[in-house]
């Protein structure tokens, strides 16, 4: 039976959120208390990649339909952004230094862009080689970090692309179906996590090392993740319903409870970078909260 959330009106679900309907802040709700942003099934089950550019709207995959980019209001509304090639679906989202949009594009085996100006859809990198590229990363010199998982065989890969499209394989493992991707805030670490655990690797130059595992849980299994400035880790745990914060140094701070149980992605946004927007599959929305430390990258898309 399908939720009925008609009697809360959306611009009220943004006020919630610590936003109004013209991005201003509000006064201060109250931290780590999530609130709904998106009416439940506005996106399909496959809602992921959420990711806000630099003048912060905020962006989903699959809103309304399979392939199709939304992009979501300050008061909770979402339209159609951009349609993707046929054949293609989007997972991961980010925005390099220039303002374009660059998607993982997991049933095309591709790394796709999107010119902000034209929004025409191009491809910057293709690797036959992928299972699928699934969430990716970035860094402040434009390089993206793809993980690229096999479920079914519980192992995958890491992948680098350049801004000219090169694509180097950086690590395959088979400990885990890799996941979810964040590079830390100095950028000498690169996180990747897999079944029920998060993996740190030494960065240096887009080459990683020392694989070891940061933190393991007990139950259910984790999908996207992002930093805070101070480097803490927002963790998507899918199944359980929550986003875990974790230190750096791997300890489990607090989780914030979701409506719904399958929590795919998240990321940074609102106008003080705040606010953390979360993607939910057995809802087919978004929810929000708000936060102490802005996020990573949206201060570094603003340093730019």
């Amino acid at each position: 039976m399908k939720l009925n959330i008609q009697f809360i009106t959306v611009p009220a679900l943004a006020l919630l959120c610590g936003l109004s309907s013209c991005g201003q802040q509000k006064a201060a709700p109250e931290l780590f208390k999530a609130t709904v942003l998106t009416p439940v099934n506005s996106f399909t089950s496959d809602v992921e990649g959420p990711a806000v550019d630099k003048n912060g709207v905020l962006y989903a995959v699959n809103f309304q339909k399979q392939g199709t980019i939304g992009k979501v209001q300050d008061d909770g509304t979402a339209s159609i952004y951009v349609t993707l090639p046929a054949g293609s679906t989007g997972n991961g989202i980010r925005f390099d230094s220039h303002g374009t949009m660059l998607i993982a594009d997991y049933t095309g085996h591709k790394i796709l862009k999107v010119d902000p100006a034209t929004l025409a859809v191009t491809v910057l990198a293709h690797e036959p080689r992928m299972h699928q590229p699934n969430d990716i990363a970035i860094d402040s010199k434009d390089r993206l970090y793809a993980t690229d998982p096999d479920f079914k065989a519980d192992n995958g890969r890491i992948w680098r692309i350049d801004p000219n499209g090169t694509i180097t394989l950086l690590d395959s493992v088979r400990e885990g179906a890799a996941n979810g991707i964040e590079v830390s805030p100095d950028e000498k670490t690169l996180y990747v996590n897999g079944g029920k655990f998060i993996w740190a690797y030494d960065l240096q130059e887009g080459i990683i090392s020392n694989r070891r595992v940061l933190i393991q849980f007990p139950d259910h299994t984790v999908d996207g993740m992002r930093c805070d400035i101070k480097g803490n880790i927002y963790l998507t745990r899918f199944g359980k319903g929550v986003v875990a914060q974790i230190s750096p140094a791997g300890q489990l701070l607090r989780e914030i409870p979701m409506a719904g149980k399958r929590t795919t992605n998240l990321a940074f946004g609102g106008p003080d970078g705040k606010t953390v927007f979360v993607t939910l599959m057995d809802r087919g929305n978004i929810e929000c909260f708000r936060v102490d430390e802005p996020g990573r990258e949206w201060q570094m898309l603003r340093k730019k």
